[in-house]
């Protein structure tokens, strides 16, 4: 486990943009039972986090994906976090709508991209993966050639992890799930109970608490 994640994990940590509630479970909009609640979003109104966040998904597209041409951010939660990116390694922005537009153009994808054009593609969030790849085909289908993803932080369900390595599309996060349990530990955010009832959880969610 990196610094970085650990230092991450505890900057959303002290933020409330992760909040862990064993005992009182969230209800997430699948449906799903979780202890667990991440809202990445929450970075945005902090200037200083905010500005880690831009500089450390910044560094990261740099040093991974030297080659791409353009950053895609994925509607609605990464659409800033990708402006930010963009802006930051002076890089043209789009984003791609969960569903094309009901009027005006009809638009799916927002920006203007080109066929052939390497596109690195921003998530602030990974739960299963599903918007986050529909996201890659609807690149893909419109001739760009996705060359990876970096999002801020993933759950690491192995339900994701599958479906990305069957998309061909390399993750990189910033921080994830192991991360952020062994700092609310170490910080007393949760106690040593409850580490069993999220791995429980994570191991698999669609089942849990029903």
């Amino acid at each position: 486990m990196s610094t970085l994640e650990k230092i991450f994990a505890k900057k959303l940590l002290d933020v409330k943009a992760i909040k862990l509630q064993p005992e009182a479970p969230f209800t997430w909009a699948s449906g799903w039972k979780s202890p667990f609640y991440c809202d990445n979003r929450k970075t945005l109104a902090f200037p200083a986090l905010r500005s880690f966040v831009k500089l450390e998904l910044s560094r990261l597209v740099a040093e991974k994906y030297p080659e791409a041409e353009a950053v895609a951010g994925v509607a609605t939660g990464a659409i800033a976090q990708g402006a930010l990116v963009a802006d930051a390694l002076g890089l043209p922005f789009a984003y791609v709508r969960s569903k094309p537009k009901d009027h005006g153009l009809t638009n799916l994808i927002e920006g203007d991209l080109k066929a052939g054009m390497k596109v690195v593609v921003i998530e602030d969030l990974i739960s299963t993966g599903g918007s986050s790849l529909k996201a890659v085909e609807a690149l893909r289908a419109h001739g760009c050639e996705v060359v990876g993803m970096v999002a801020a932080y993933t759950y690491g369900f192995p339900t994701a992890e599958k479906a990305f390595a069957e998309a061909g599309v390399e993750l990189t996060t910033l921080t994830n799930y192991e991360a952020v349990v062994e700092t609310a530990l170490a910080t007393g955010y949760i106690e040593e109970k409850h580490v069993a009832l999220l791995h429980d959880w994570r191991s698999n969610p669609s089942e849990w608490g029903k």
